[in-house]
């Protein structure tokens, strides 16, 4: 374990002694999901030692200990993504403490731009796959306690979890789509000639963040599974881009999000992790 990692997860540890088992992330417009969850303690990215700390417009920069549910887990509430400046092995540091904290399964969540023209703003895609077109965040020397040199990417997001949540999102009658998602750096959204060649390379969402967090978390052995929620469709589709439509769409969705991911979260704790 490199030292910066080190003694930021010390830091955490002397400041946290809950130990979560599910992890959460929440995507640009998604953070009120943090007021909804039984917190019992609370941590600020910038408490912590050597720890990136979010500028993004909208990510409150902590994390949040608790329950939802009888889950117990760790919600990062605002990430930090490539695009603020950060090298990429800080921009995935939060999900290395994660499972330093005892984290095994991790939720992901954004916001992103329909590519898939079935799609629109409001819809929810569950991620099946991804395609990443940031520098990966395992280029350096490897450190074996963490994960393999060469880690496989075949089965990222598991269907096993897959399956739960489909199951969920009937129940619930709520839409998901499945798809794949694909990461650009940011912060420009991207062009309508970007979006034509994603839709050609097989993606049905874009954003900025999330699949270089899926390789470092399946690099350490965590399962992972993801939902989307598509805020906007992606340029040369819908009107002109902005960060305050993301926000506004994403809080729309946010009552229907917060009842998926909710029940999603207990399904996947009883029926797949306590199983384990």
């Amino acid at each position: 374990m490199n030292e910066r990692l080190k003694r930021a997860y010390e830091s955490a540890r002397k400041q946290v002694s809950f130990k979560p088992e599910v992890a959460l992330i929440l995507g640009s417009g998604l953070g009120g999901f943090g007021e909804t969850v039984n917190v019992v303690e609370t941590l600020n990215y910038s408490d912590i030692e050597g720890f990136p700390v979010s500028t993004a417009p909208g990510h409150k920069g902590r994390f949040l200990f608790g329950y939802v549910g009888d889950v117990p887990m760790m919600i990062m509430q605002g990430r930090v993504h490539y695009y603020e400046g950060y090298s990429m092995e800080e921009v995935v540091m939060p999900i290395r403490l994660m499972k330093l904290m005892g984290v095994k399964l991790l939720f992901l969540t954004n916001a992103s731009g329909g590519i898939n023209l079935d799609y629109k703003a409001g819809d929810f895609m569950m991620l099946t796959d991804h395609i990443s077109l940031v520098p990966s965040p395992l280029i350096g020397p490897n450190d074996d306690d963490l994960g393999p040199r060469f880690p496989d990417m075949s089965n990222i997001y598991k269907e096993e979890l897959r399956a739960i949540i489909r199951r969920v999102a009937k129940e619930e009658n709520i839409l998901l789509h499945e798809g794949v998602y694909i990461q650009f750096t940011g912060p420009s959204y991207e062009t309508p000639a970007e979006v034509r060649m994603s839709r050609v390379m097989g993606a049905d969402a874009v954003g900025m963040s999330t699949a270089c967090e899926a390789i470092v978390a399946n690099h350490m052995g965590m399962d992972i599974c993801g939902i989307s929620c598509v805020t906007t469709m992606a340029a040369g589709i819908g009107e002109p881009l902005t960060h305050e439509e993301v926000e506004a769409s994403a809080a729309r969705a946010s009552a229907d999000f917060e009842r998926l991911v909710k029940k999603s979260l207990t399904a996947l704790y009883h029926e797949y992790l306590c199983k384990k």
